[in-house]
């Protein structure tokens, strides 16, 4: 890939399919309305687990460049930081401790690498559930994916501010060892006191098994980014999930199967379903607030605002 110098102030959206997502549309109605001027957005498209050199030509490019201000990096977190490391001038502690990028951004000079997740995760997530819903339920978690999500987001569910609030268990799988291996390694240095089983599964019904398990009320995530990086889901149509429980996926485009099958079961098992548009929400405005240095509420009639005027730019 060849890299052109920007002629206007750049974001960059670093992922696997960037033209579909809605940001495209979104970005310009929310920089009129924020008054960041005439700034363009450009995507970067690698496939999932891309070549070392493919992230540091993207990263060495952004570095250099006088008018690419930062970017934001879905899908390539974990490799993105693994390859380019040396490359930041600063690294913010949720960064170095989850070794992981989902912002870049630059300030006096200087490429700063940033991981937001844990606070847009944290915020989506405290949207939806219920208050007290794990001290009142005793319910777990299962986050299908061993990726920068499920590692911001069992952050958040596992840090001792949240008292009893926290899931009696967690449960995390993935396709790779490797992955789930770094989860632990993380999870390790928290020394948070919930237990966690780290699961490989290479099955959609290895998954299933895993689901059929869980207490009622449990959290049931999507963070493997199928339904929307690739096709399909997690789990098969035989997946039963518990009473009660409240079913996420952090897609909210693609052909979003996950959804469907929880949809499929809604009333019977009296699930709460939601998708990953307040997610995409916080995600880009936490990370646009970085790259421009400004503030955007988390909440509130601004906040308010800015998811209308997102929801219209898309067709949402």
């Amino acid at each position: 890939m060849s890299y052109s110098p920007a002629n206007i102030p750049t974001f960059y959206f670093i992922g696997v399919t960037t033209q579909h997502s809605s940001i495209m549309k979104v970005f310009p109605k929310w920089a009129a309305h924020l008054g960041l001027g005439n700034v363009a957005i450009k995507g970067i498209d690698f496939p999932p687990h891309d070549t070392a050199q493919k992230y540091r030509d993207a990263v060495a490019f952004i570095k250099s460049d006088p008018l690419s201000l930062g970017a934001l990096v879905t899908t390539h977190k974990l490799d993105l930081y693994a390859a380019c490391q040396d490359m930041f001038d600063k690294v913010d502690a949720h960064a170095e401790l989850m070794a992981e990028t989902s912002c870049l951004s630059k300030l006096d000079g200087q490429l700063i690498c940033h991981a937001k997740d844990p606070i847009s995760s944290g915020l989506a997530l405290d949207g939806f559930l219920p208050d007290n819903h794990f001290s009142q339920t005793g319910a777990e978690v299962f986050s299908m994916g061993a990726g920068g999500s499920t590692i911001a987001l069992t952050w958040h569910l596992t840090q001792a501010s949240r008292g009893a609030d926290r899931p009696s268990r967690i449960v995390i799988s993935n396709r790779s060892q490797s992955r789930l291996d770094h989860v632990r390694a993380i999870h390790d240095q928290l020394g948070h006191g919930i237990p966690v089983d780290y699961v490989l599964t290479t099955t959609a019904e290895q998954n299933d098994e895993i689901v059929n398990g869980l207490k009622p009320g449990s959290l049931v995530i999507n963070a493997t980014g199928l339904g929307k990086d690739a096709p399909g889901s997690p789990l098969s149509n035989a997946v039963r999930f518990p009473e009660n429980s409240i079913v996420w996926d952090l897609n909210y485009r693609g052909d979003l199967v996950f959804l469907d099958q929880a949809r499929a079961h809604a009333a019977a098992r009296h699930l709460s379903i939601e998708d990953g548009w307040t997610y995409f929400i916080h995600g880009w405005t936490q990370v646009i607030a970085e790259v421009f240095h400004i503030s955007i509420p988390t909440s509130g009639p601004e906040f308010q605002k800015i998811s209308e005027i997102a929801a219209e730019a898309s067709g949402r």
